[in-house]
């Protein structure tokens, strides 16, 4: 063989290499709350230094990362509504959901309460707003915490088909932008505690309702389905799946912390 043609073949293969190392990769569909509320910064370096892979967020509402799924524009999905999972594994876009870890969504607001929501009653809370002039914002999204806010309202028997509050805006973004409107308008909002506990252009707002039981908020996670689309890396998306519900994935998400709170806790059935 030509001195030549050695040397491509040797340019050959070390071009070769880089490319495959590339392909050990998951494109993730998740929530604005993991990812703002720096979940996936401390945990994911983890995941990739005990199995190589590297996994690429797409940060959306809940419904929208469901979609991009669908679509098989991702390889698996964490999210945070369990009826819309539910729906999702039995259109046979994923065989199994997994709990993976919960934590709790609080009505926070002005610290001067002009509402007079503060308690424990979310359903109380809701009620009053109603009643009130004062700013509400919703995510408007099609998130796990949109999708849990609507079932809010109507378990206070607001139909906001017919009869928003005065004050209700819908912002039809993330959970940090909700936050920051509601901050610049000194304007209630539901929000996950984790992404709260992240946030820190407070201004006057500070939680007001939580501790009820209709606030908890769980999340799972699910491998899309190569028979619906075949090109999807099942294999290295089910490594993934497989880790977040280990003791060791169980464990990093346990230790994150801010100002020593949790923010979210393992829920990975045992």
């Amino acid at each position: 063989m030509a001195l030549g043609s050695l040397a491509w073949l040797a340019l050959s293969v070390m071009s070769a290499v880089p490319a495959a190392a590339q392909e050990r990769f998951i494109v993730l569909a998740s929530t604005t709350s993991t990812e703002q509320s720096g979940l996936f910064g401390h945990i994911l370096p983890a995941f990739r230094q005990a199995s190589g892979i590297e996994v690429r967020v797409v940060a959306l509402g809940t419904g929208q990362a469901l979609d991009a799924a669908r679509r098989g524009d991702a390889d698996a999905v964490l999210v945070h509504d369990l009826a819309a999972e539910q729906k999702f594994v039995a259109e046979g876009f994923a065989t199994q959901r997994r709990d993976v870890m919960h934590n709790d969504f609080v009505l926070v607001g002005p610290a001067p309460d002009p509402a007079r929501v503060a308690g424990r009653d979310i359903t109380a809370a809701l009620s009053r707003l109603a009643a009130s002039p004062s700013p509400f914002i919703s995510r408007g999204d099609r998130s796990g915490t949109h999708a849990a806010e609507l079932r809010l309202w109507q378990r206070a028997a607001i139909d906001l088909a017919t009869r928003k509050p005065a004050g209700y805006r819908e912002c039809g973004c993330g959970m940090g932008p909700a936050l920051n409107m509601a901050a610049a308008m000194s304007a209630y909002v539901l929000t996950d505690r984790g992404t709260w506990l992240a946030f820190r252009n407070r201004g006057e707002l500070k939680v007001l309702v939580e501790g009820d039981r209709s606030l908890f908020n769980a999340y799972g996670v699910m491998v899309v389905n190569p028979a619906r689309h075949p090109h999807v890396k099942h294999v290295l998306a089910q490594a993934f799946a497989d880790w977040l519900v280990s003791p060791a994935g169980q464990a990093s998400i346990a230790s994150y912390r801010i100002g020593g709170e949790p923010l979210f806790f393992p829920g990975a059935a045992r």
